[in-house]
C-alpha cells in the first residue's frame, strides 16, 4: 500500500490521501490513487421518496441538472429536499476545461421552450429558490444570455415567491449578453473563477482570469441590487498564497458571496488531484474569507457551487418582497 505523504504548513501538519502521481503520458489518462478520506465519503443517492420524483420530473420535460452531468456529490443531499440546479442549453459544452465532467462537442440546436419547461418545473416542485447554469455554447451570438434570460422570466411568472440564482459563463466578454441577464432581475449572479491565475492555462483554457473579474465587477454595476458570487475548488495545485489572492481579487471586483470546495478528480481523463485539504484547513479559509467582508462565505470538503444557495438568497434586497408574496 502506498503510504500518504505528511507536509506541514504554517497550520500543522496535513496528511495527503493518496500520494500525488504523475499523468500518465500514454494518452489513457490516469485516475488519482488512494481511498478518499472519511471526509470525503458521502451516501449513494435514496432509490425513493423525493430524488425520485424529481428525476422523473426533469425527465418528463426533457430537461439537464448540472447535479448529474458534473456528478455533484451533493445529489442525494439536495435532490432529498427538493433543490436541484438547472443545466440550459442541453449536456455538450463548446470548451473543454481540465476539471469538467461534463462533455465537450458540437451542441445541438437550443429548444426554444426550455424557458417554459425550467418555468413548469420550479412551479410543480413548489420551489422558493432555483439555480440556472448552462454550458458554455460560444458558437451562439450572444452565448445564449436570452435563455438565462428567459428562464428567469417565466419562473418570475409562473412561481413569482421564487428566487433566482444564475451561475452564468463569460459569454466571451459580450458585456450586451450579460446586460441581458442583469435585466431579467436575478438574486444571485454567480460566475466561477474556478481556480488560481497560474492554472488558467490547464484548469480553463479557452478563459481568462480578469475577464472574469471584469465580468462580475460589470454585473454588480448593472444591478446593484443584485448579490454578486463565485467560487474555486482547491486541491489541484494551488499554494494556499494563491487563495487569499483570489479572494482579495474578487472582494476588489465587488463580489459578495464566495464558495470554496475540494476537487474531485471526475474521470482518470481529467486534471489529477494534487492532494485533499482537511476540513481544518477549509475552516480557516472559511475565516480567511469572512475578515475580508464577504457577506456569505461557504467553504468545505463538499461544497460546490450551488450547494445551501437557497440559505443566501435572504440577503439580497428582493427577498423581502418575494417572501411577502408567498405569505
Amino acid at each position: 500500500m502506498t503510504k500518504a505523504t505528511v507536509t506541514t504548513n504554517k497550520f500543522g501538519s496535513v496528511t495527503l490521501d493518496p500520494t500525488p502521481v504523475e499523468p500518465d503520458n500514454s494518452g489513457m489518462g490516469s485516475l488519482t490513487r488512494g481511498r478518499r478520506p472519511a471526509w470525503l465519503r458521502v451516501k449513494a443517492p435514496a432509490s425513493d421518496g423525493k430524488y425520485q420524483e424529481l428525476k422523473g420530473l426533469f425527465r418528463g420535460k426533457r430537461l439537464h441538472t448540472v447535479c448529474e452531468e458534473a456528478m455533484c456529490p451533493n445529489i442525494g443531499e439536495c435532490w432529498g429536499r427538493g433543490t436541484a440546479t438547472f443545466l440550459l442549453m442541453g449536456d455538450t459544452c463548446t470548451r473543454s476545461c481540465g476539471f469538467c465532467k461534463i462533455k465537450t462537442g458540437r451542441p445541438s440546436l437550443l429548444d426554444p421552450d426550455e424557458p417554459r419547461h425550467v418555468g413548469e418545473s420550479v412551479r410543480a416542485m413548489s420551489l422558493h429558490h432555483a439555480v440556472l447554469t448552462s454550458v458554455n455554447r460560444d458558437e451562439l451570438p450572444d452565448g445564449g444570455a436570452w435563455v438565462f434570460a428567459e428562464s428567469i422570466r417565466w419562473i418570475h411568472e409562473l412561481q413569482p415567491g421564487c428566487t433566482i440564482e444564475v451561475l452564468i459563463p463569460d459569454f466571451k466578454g459580450d458585456w450586451a449578453a450579460l446586460q441581458t441577464v442583469m435585466d431579467a432581475k436575478p438574486e444571485i449572479l454567480n460566475h466561477n473563477t474556478e481556480t488560481v491565475p497560474r492554472l488558467y492555462r490547464t484548469v480553463r483554457p479557452q478563459a481568462k482570469y480578469m475577464r472574469s473579474m471584469e465580468l462580475l465587477q460589470r454585473a454588480k454595476a448593472m444591478d446593484p441590487l443584485a448579490l454578486t458570487k463565485s467560487g474555486i475548488m482547491i486541491g489541484i495545485g494551488e499554494k494556499w498564497d494563491e487563495i487569499l489572492e483570489v479572494m482579495d481579487d474578487l472582494r476588489t471586483h465587488d463580489v459578495d458571496i464566495m464558495t470554496i470546495g475540494q476537487y474531485l478528480q471526475p474521470s482518470r481523463f481529467h486534471l489529477p488531484i494534487e492532494r485533499y485539504y482537511t476540513p481544518d484547513e477549509f475552516e480557516r479559509l472559511r475565516e480567511e474569507g469572512e475578515a475580508r467582508g464577504f457577506k456569505w462565505m461557504e467553504s468545505g470538503p463538499l461544497v460546490r457551487s450551488s450547494y445551501h444557495a437557497d440559505g443566501q438568497a435572504h440577503l439580497s434586497p428582493r427577498h423581502d418582497v418575494k417572501r411577502a408574496r408567498r405569505v
